[in-house]
């Protein structure tokens, strides 16, 4: 009988294991380690993602119950304490690492023009509460972190991503974040800072937000509307306040444009970008395409149930963060690498349900995949 590695086998293969074995090296992981070493710590905690465990004990007697397997992945059984010691003690800096790293190779086969790539900028809270999640705490009633994500609308992946504690503010976490110059950047209120939209601006890239309410504009011209953009009331160009605050001169003294979009439910939106030629219609459809990264969020904290965190001090949350983020764009490669199923939530359920059954990856709902076309058939319709 032919042999079928398992599911989980040939999902790891996306791992690229020499860069996590730098990693490791590079950041004395597995110094004075006798039981259980870093690539076992992370394949376990890999697994419970992949696998849905919302604790630490699910996942290791899930682990205990494939042992026999474990061995060809290269991993074996952990006890739920030297599980948990390693969460809290492992540099989560190897996770990070190799989060970077998978992150570059998804990236690698993107090349677009300047200008052509829209980024949504976000962030996400995650509720911490229990002994160990001091350093999130920021009220006597509160306790969270945030996780910083720039999103790429057309990959549908994240770009970069960083972890906070909740009271950091988003625009002090985004002044960290890697511009790209000539890309588009979308955004909501928590990113209100003149300062940075100058210097991105400077970079030459579009910006694509919402004004505040109580943020005026001097208008210098009005744009006709388009007959068939209902939705849209008005189209402005004018200029920002000459000061940031009542003792600071306003560093984004361009030109900026004003779009007002009335929604489904009434409301009227006043979007702002720096693009003063692009049509009404397009400013509102990028702003719209904020709701893909709220997606992102809920497909990440449900699918990997990144809600239930197996340790609550810093470097725990940071490491299992890290994790999550490293199964989603592992499963993206793993589902770019068939053809029989198309919806990534699909394929991340069949990959739990099959997760350590001997199964080829492209076989997952138990048909055979589609034939490629022959050589005939792409000459006809070449």
């Amino acid at each position: 009988m032919r042999h079928h590695n398992s599911v989980f086998h040939d999902v790891l293969k996306q791992v690229p294991w020499g860069v996590f074995e730098r990693l490791v090296e590079e950041h004395a992981a597995d110094k004075h380690v006798r039981r259980l070493s870093t690539k076992s710590q992370f394949i376990a905690l890999l697994y419970g993602q992949l696998a849905g465990a919302v604790s630490l004990r699910e996942t290791v007697e899930g682990l205990a119950s494939h042992a026999a397997r474990l061995y060809h992945v290269g991993a074996r059984p952990a006890a739920r304490s030297t599980l948990a010691d390693a969460n809290a003690r492992r540099p989560s800096a190897v996770f990070g690492g190799l989060f970077a790293a998978i992150l570059a190779q998804a990236q690698r086969g993107l090349r677009r023009k300047l200008g052509e790539a829209v980024y949504l900028i976000d962030s996400t809270g995650l509720r911490l509460r229990g002994a160990g999640s001091d350093w999130a705490r920021f009220s006597a009633h509160a306790c969270g972190a945030k996780l910083h994500v720039v999103y790429d609308a057309d990959a549908e992946r994240p770009i970069y991503a960083a972890l906070t504690a909740a009271r950091v503010n988003d625009i002090t976490a985004a002044k960290a974040m890697p511009i790209e110059a000539g890309a588009t950047y979308v955004f909501d209120l928590g990113y209100y800072d003149y300062g940075w939209w100058a210097g991105m601006a400077a970079r030459g890239c579009r910006l694509v937000t919402r004004f505040k309410a109580t943020t005026p504009l001097t208008v210098t011209a009005e744009r006709a509307l388009p007959e068939d953009a209902t939705a849209i009331l008005s189209d402005r160009i004018g200029l920002l306040p000459r000061r940031q605050a009542a003792s600071r001169t306003n560093p984004f003294s361009d030109p900026v444009r004003e779009v007002r979009v009335r929604i489904d439910t009434g409301r009227v939106l006043r979007i702002l970008t720096n693009d003063l030629d692009a049509p009404a219609q397009e400013i509102a459809a990028l702003y719209r395409r904020r709701w893909a990264i709220e997606l992102f969020f809920r497909w990440v904290k449900q699918t990997l149930r990144i809600r239930h965190f197996l340790g609550l001090s810093e470097n725990a949350v940071r490491i299992q963060v890290a994790v999550a983020l490293i199964a989603f764009l592992i499963l993206r490669l793993a589902q770019a690498a068939q053809t029989a199923v198309e919806s990534p939530l699909a394929f991340a359920r069949l990959v739990r349900v099959n997760l350590m059954h001997k199964r080829r990856i492209d076989r997952l709902t138990g048909h055979d995949p589609p034939a490629e076309p022959s050589n005939q058939m792409v000459l006809q319709w070449a």
